[in-house]
């Protein structure tokens, strides 16, 4: 028998890949990796562990992936609700911003919302956001997985002055965390309309050198097509294809407005789609045709957004918004089902990030990043099929526990390397403080 570090037990364990549901299955943990995924019955005459934990009316299943959010701007939570996108960056979000945003803030909103995510059976974010440094240490102090974006704009802001000042700060940082178990990093020039062709020329350069995904909003808005047609005489994303930047390496974020010849350039190039529903309909910044993507061969992964434009990093909630819209826009109400919705909210996360072979799905050598989440409730009663449960009455309160890498960061509901009587006393300080 093999002496391993633990065995979870669970009344479905769902891999994601490959598809499907095992009954009274469990998952071996040994060194932080996944050893193996067997029966439970079969675990007692192949493994010996220090830790056993029986879930009897619980799912398994891979780390959520939140695979978009500045996770900062959860200071920023409810400031400027109920208006267009560019007047709520105009006119609140960036001199809020101006005004605030330093490393102290990017500390105590990343800590914010890492809680918050953990505590929804996330195991990975995608950021994008100023300082990352500093978000980079909050992830790295806790023992959650993170792809922290090397944020690029062309003017001026507290973290850099221009762009070339973003992009040798943003290099420095990929070097010095380039032996970080946890951690990853992405280009992430902010939009079309914020960075100009040499910068994203850079970029491309850079990315390909370094062997670096590309993050950024991209068609989020008719109103940034129009400007893009305007200032450049063509619409955006025909501009990112002149300039190089579509390619598999882009992680395009939104993306509500695609022709249908701009979806079959995005599935040529091999581009990934980060969709965020319920951002872009908070914001009405219109609907992503995922049906179209996934049938024309896009990888769709999902993400929350920033919690000062949603307002949450309910993984949970956008899984259920990214099914239902995609029905509703398709018309088809096969579009989008609980499976491939989970599919969106875990293994496309890791593909978009070139993550896959660490992360995204429960598979032998893969890092032990799992969520376990309670069913037994009123709200998941009676249950048929636990995926469809999943998506379509499940939520972020009933998960229980969260492990990544093999490490318990969520037992029970409780936070095992987060204070969180201190990140609530901060949240507070900062709401006094920005809205006296």
């Amino acid at each position: 028998m093999q002496q391993i570090d633990l065995i979870v037990h669970a009344r479905w364990v769902i891999p994601v890949e490959p598809a499907g549901v095992l009954e009274h299955h469990c998952v071996a943990v040994h060194e932080g990796r996944i050893a193996a995924v067997l029966p439970s019955t079969d675990a007692s005459m192949r493994y010996r562990a220090a830790d056993i934990l029986h879930l009897p009316d619980h799912a398994l299943i891979p780390g959520l992936i939140n695979a978009h959010t500045h996770a900062a701007m959860s200071l920023l939570r409810g400031l400027a609700d109920d208006l267009p996108l560019m007047e709520w960056l105009n006119k609140h979000i960036w001199p809020a911003e101006s005004a605030w945003v330093n490393p102290e803030f990017v500390h105590d909103g990343a800590g914010l919302a890492v809680a918050e995510m953990l505590r929804g059976g996330v195991t990975c974010f995608n950021d994008m956001y100023f300082f990352p440094d500093v978000t980079a240490r909050v992830a790295a102090r806790c023992g959650m997985r993170a792809n922290v974006g090397l944020i690029v704009l062309d003017f001026s802001t507290a973290w850099a002055s221009n762009a070339d000042d973003y992009l040798h700060k943003g290099i420095a940082l990929h070097d010095l965390l380039r032996n970080e178990p946890l951690l990853s990093v992405s280009f992430a020039p902010h939009a079309p309309y914020t960075v100009s062709d040499a910068p994203l020329q850079d970029i491309v350069k850079y990315a390909e050198e370094m062997n670096l995904q590309i993050h950024m909003h991209v068609h989020e808005t008719a109103e940034e097509v129009r400007q893009g047609v305007d200032k450049y005489g063509t619409r955006p994303l025909q501009r990112l294809q002149e300039l190089g930047l579509l390619s598999p390496s882009l992680m395009a974020v939104h993306m509500t407005q695609l022709t249908d010849e701009e979806i079959a350039q995005v599935a040529r190039s091999g581009a990934h789609v980060l969709h965020c529903p319920e951002s872009n309909l908070k914001l009405a910044s219109g609907f992503c045709p995922v049906d179209k993507l996934i049938k024309a061969g896009v990888n769709v992964a999902i993400g929350t957004d920033g919690a000062a434009s949603n307002n949450d990093l309910d993984m949970w909630s956008e899984m259920r918004s990214a099914a239902l819209l995609a029905k509703g826009v398709s018309g088809d109400a096969t579009s989008v089902p609980a499976a491939e919705a989970l599919r969106m909210a875990t293994i496309n996360g890791a593909r978009a990030l070139g993550l896959e072979d660490k992360t995204g799905s429960l598979q032998p050598g893969k890092a032990a990043d799992m969520t376990a989440v309670h069913l037994g409730a009123i709200e998941t009663q009676p249950l048929y099929d636990p995926v469809s449960q999943l998506v379509y009455a499940a939520g972020r309160h009933q998960v229980t526990d969260v492990w990544v890498a093999g490490r318990r960061l969520l037992r029970e509901r409780k936070l095992t390397t987060l204070d969180e009587q201190a990140i609530l006393a901060r949240a507070a300080q900062w709401r006094d403080k920005i809205r006296p």
